[in-house]
């Protein structure tokens, strides 16, 4: 997916076990991968875009990613438009997704103190190998080496989109340009795949997307504005 992937697995498991749940996790990712990747000329999201995949071919997993994509756009007033590049990217759902599947897996598997980290969408159950709930730390958007805040918890989604990557590259889809206002949007939930598409939606609706995700139902954030204010919700886990 064009981003690094990491687990930590603080379980006090025999280390067979242990590398078999990290050989499970990544061989899912690259299944992810080959599955919705927009990079790859033969995964199933570039030829349904092509129109050589009929929906009625496709995977389980990519009929329901599609199905949860529209979902999203009706829930967002069409700000989640996995055709706003004007194909078939359904990325801001997607990693998010996989991740909280993998996280999930792990969970029935008996791993359950875990955190999976795919590109800065973290799923953190339990409790770190030191016994201590899980801090994550969330980018500074104008400085890659140091975080802006950290969040703390022992059952968190945490899913970030921003523009201090790849620039702005999520598009306002009802203007057909890049989304200006917004540098980067942190949104913490339940689920680590809606996490993920409403922090992308709140970064390209701009501005207002602070007061959409202030009305948002049970989920905290995080914003940072392209001018450098910080603003985040009372109730944000956040470290002491």
């Amino acid at each position: 997916m064009g981003t690094a992937i990491s687990l930590d697995l603080a379980d006090d498991l025999p280390p067979a076990t242990l590398n078999g749940l990290a050989d499970d996790v990544f061989d899912w990712m690259r299944e992810v991968d080959a599955r919705f990747s927009t990079y790859r000329e033969d995964s199933e999201v570039n030829r349904f875009d092509r129109g050589e995949l009929l929906l009625s071919e496709a995977s389980a997993d990519f009929r329901a990613v599609l199905a949860t994509c529209a979902e999203l756009w009706g829930v967002t007033d069409g700000y989640f438009d996995a055709y706003a590049t004007g194909r078939l990217d359904p990325s801001g759902y997607v990693k998010g997704w996989a991740t909280q599947v993998a996280s999930d897996r792990l969970l029935a598997a008996g791993a359950a103190n875990h955190c999976v980290n795919a590109g800065g969408d973290v799923r953190a159950r339990g409790h770190s190998a030191a016994g201590r709930p899980w801090r994550i730390g969330v980018r500074h958007p104008w400085d890659a080496s140091a975080t802006c805040l950290v969040l703390t918890g022992t059952d968190l989604a945490v899913a970030t989109s921003g523009v201090y990557e790849r620039g702005h590259h999520v598009r306002d889809p009802r203007r057909g340009e890049p989304a200006r206002g917004l540098r980067s949007v942190t949104v913490v939930g339940a689920d680590l795949g809606l996490a993920d598409a409403y922090a992308t939606a709140a970064v390209a609706m701009g501005a207002p997307g602070v007061g959409w995700l202030d009305r948002l139902p049970g989920h905290t954030h995080a914003v940072v504005t392209d001018n450098g204010r910080l603003l985040h919700s009372r109730t944000l886990p956040l470290a002491p």
